[in-house]
């Protein structure tokens, strides 16, 4: 079964720095962390604060070629969580047929803010997580936690994206 739920928070992880988005439920009482790349996170980021670019974005194309051909993003659903890994699918409607494909989570969720379209996640997801104990999640205030991304991101250089698994 299918939990919508809404991006609330793009903060960076206190202890390890790195980026980490917070999904919740609607009533704010399901909590889902997800961590993420840093490019994932600036794309995310980008959005979030509505910056404009001069050129496009990965995930800014993906949607104009959608928009442009006419697939409709209907929702997205993370819907896995194995080896510490979440998975995630992308739901669309192409020629009025239904069409499923696999996306890394961060990537269904940054097309699904640049689509308005619903993030949803598999309640087994959320139950793995909670018997996880992840309570221990500690968050920086608002303004600084996105001090602190932007800091982070300003300061790398091409080399260090190459360190980060995604």
């Amino acid at each position: 079964m299918m939990k919508e739920m809404r991006l609330s928070k793009l903060i960076l992880d206190p202890v390890t720095n790195t980026p980490l988005i917070i999904l919740k439920d609607p009533e704010e009482k399901v909590i889902l962390p997800i961590w993420i790349g840093l490019l994932e996170a600036s794309a995310i980021a980008v959005e979030l604060e509505k910056v404009l670019l001069p050129r496009p974005m990965t995930h800014d194309l993906i949607r104009n070629i959608f928009s442009r051909l006419g697939v409709a993003v209907t929702r997205v659903e993370v819907t896995d969580l194995k080896d510490n890994t979440f998975y995630a699918l992308i739901h669309l409607i192409v020629n009025g047929e239904h069409f499923s494909i696999d996306a890394r989570p961060s990537d269904a969720i940054a097309l699904a803010l640049r689509t308005s379209s619903p993030i949803y996640v598999d309640e087994a997801v959320i139950g793995t997580l909670e018997k996880a104990s992840l309570e221990n999640i500690q968050c920086m205030n608002e303004g600084e936690e996105s001090a602190h991304l932007k800091d982070l991101l300003e300061k790398m250089s091409p080399e260090d994206f190459g360190k980060y698994k995604m």
